[in-house]
């Protein structure tokens, strides 16, 4: 017996954090998840809150069935008292009848389940005056003790108060007993409203062919086995062999016949203290497996790396990057045209306006094509969202579009800070410069001995015009020198400003969007790993 309560009191730690899990779950879910989707799992928690405030010590077993089964028969069979009755007036049961085997502790659970108080029996108490041995093992301990035995009106009544008690009361028992008879067994009311919605219930059911007495020997055992792969179709399994499931037993109230296997598989559900808790997980599992299409997903994978990038390049493009820096190019071009071009040349530029690298490219300031960047923003949330469940998916999508009221207007200021930026000019620059004067200088010289040895023969006249050749004639090839030495500066300088245009709206974009929607994410994964829990993974 300790080896058994270890394990009801593992699975009741288990169950436990299984609870905690699924309280944190909706905490995390309220505001991106609807609350009708969320309304039956908060009741769940309420419900197993309240059964675990109250006596753990006693077990609730309902004995439930159609119009005739038998379930009143069996019923005072069991508590071995005239109780329920039993007639041919149909419904019989208009009210749950309560009979409980040792009643210390067990008022507060009758209120809980709603049992009136003029239908509450206590096995020592003055009503049972009879004192029958039949909840007595061989020792002459009551092998019930703790047992509180419900007589649930009929699920198929006409009256529909009883229909909503016998729904009311299924959700707070622990053990069901479905009672059965050989003509209604089959009845689809019983399988589809209610065995097969319970069938993650199977090892807290008990399945009670009722009337045996009816029919021929070798027809029960045919019926009960019907029985059993209707149960099988049910999804329910079928406890043989010692195997964990429902129990499927053959009986008859009238004759006794099989009441004792009855009352025996209800005694041991109630000697292992573990229904309420059994039942109470199951519930769990199956508020699990219906939220499941809220938290679990096809394969979704966030915020890839290649997503991030496909998005800053689509944002570049939006910037004109590629355009800004190739302006920058021909701009760092011309800049050193301009300080190292011949004097002559420099002075017919400067009339119409001079720059330095990085200004003046544009005269009106760089605007972000707004369809590309909100083009980007849609196709980066698809690819985040992708295989995430709706809700969350919706609320990834919600948080890009969020992000992206600001976007544009931040890229535009990256943009203008990126072509007002300035690059360091160039030391060879000024020495180029200086080297142009020298040749204009020398050019000038030339021009003078030209003149002086042509009219009073002071200077050798080809003295005078190498002089004037290489004064002349050097500007130029300096100029050119230059150009061409300079087209890897060039580059590298549009480069670098289309560079850092590209990493200014990758930054706008991540501090904007890929942030906003890596919270949600987070969210997400941090809802899922508490979705584990409740599942019991």
């Amino acid at each position: 017996m300790s080896t058994v309560r270890a394990a009801v009191g593992n699975s009741g730690d288990l169950l436990q954090q299984r609870v905690d899990a699924l309280g944190e779950l909706l905490g995390l879910s309220r505001s991106r998840v609807d609350a009708d989707m969320l309304a039956d799992a908060g009741t769940l928690l309420d419900r197993v809150a309240e059964r675990r405030r109250l006596s753990l010590g006693h077990t609730v077993v309902a004995l439930a069935g159609a119009t005739g089964s038998g379930k009143s028969s069996l019923f005072n069979a069991l508590t071995g008292l005239e109780l329920a009755e039993v007639g041919v007036r149909r419904p019989t049961t208009a009210s749950p009848l309560a009979y409980v085997w040792d009643a210390h502790g067990a008022e507060p659970l009758l209120d809980r389940l709603g049992i009136p108080h003029d239908s509450r029996f206590a096995r020592r108490s003055l009503l049972d005056g009879v004192h029958t041995r039949l909840g007595m093992d061989s020792a002459g301990n009551d092998a019930m003790k703790g047992l509180v035995l419900l007589d649930l009106p009929d699920h198929d009544s006409a009256a529909f108060g009883h229909r909503h008690q016998v729904d009311r009361l299924l959700q707070l028992v622990d053990v069901v007993v479905w009672v059965v008879d050989p003509e209604k067994y089959a009845d689809a009311v019983l399988h589809e409203r209610y065995l097969r919605p319970m069938a993650g219930h199977a090892d807290v059911t008990l399945v009670v062919l009722n009337q045996v007495d009816r029919l021929p020997a070798h027809a029960a055992e045919q019926v009960l086995d019907d029985l059993r792969g209707l149960l099988d179709e049910d999804g329910i399994a079928v406890g043989e062999h010692g195997e964990a499931g429902a129990v499927v037993l053959a009986a008859s109230a009238v004759t006794g016949a099989g009441v004792a296997e009855v009352r025996a598989a209800i005694g041991q559900l109630v000697a292992e203290h573990g229904a309420a808790n059994r039942r109470l997980a199951a519930d769990v599992d199956r508020t699990a497996a219906e939220l499941r299409p809220v938290y679990v997903g096809d394969r979704a994978e966030g915020l890839t790396e290649a997503a991030c990038e496909v998005f800053a390049d689509r944002l570049a493009d939006a910037v004109g990057a590629a355009a800004v820096g190739q302006a920058a190019e021909q701009e760092w071009h011309t800049a050193a045209a301009r300080a190292c071009g011949v004097p002559w040349t420099r002075l017919l530029t400067r009339r119409r306006g001079s720059a330095a690298p990085g200004q003046g490219r544009c005269d009106e300031p760089l605007l972000a094509a707004r369809p590309v960047v909100a083009q980007a923003v849609r196709d980066v949330a698809d690819a985040a969202a992708d295989g995430l469940p709706e809700p969350w998916a919706r609320a990834v999508h919600e948080a890009a579009l969020r992000g992206a009221r600001d976007l544009p207007e931040a890229l535009d200021e990256a943009a203008a800070r990126a072509e007002e930026a300035e690059l360091e000019l160039p030391r060879w620059w000024s020495t180029a410069a200086a080297a142009q004067r020298a040749l204009l200088a020398l050019a000038v010289v030339g021009v003078l001995g030209v003149v002086a040895g042509a009219l009073w023969g002071w200077v050798p006249l080809w003295v005078a015009e190498m002089v004037l050749g290489v004064g002349v004639l050097g500007g130029p090839v300096l100029a050119w020198l230059c150009r061409v030495g300079g087209r890897g500066a060039a580059r590298r300088f549009g480069r670098g400003t289309e560079a850092r245009l590209r990493e200014a709206a990758a930054e706008c974009g991540q501090a904007l969007v890929l942030e906003s929607m890596s919270a949600e994410l987070l969210r997400y994964r941090e809802v899922r790993e508490r979705y584990g829990v409740v599942a019991g993974r």
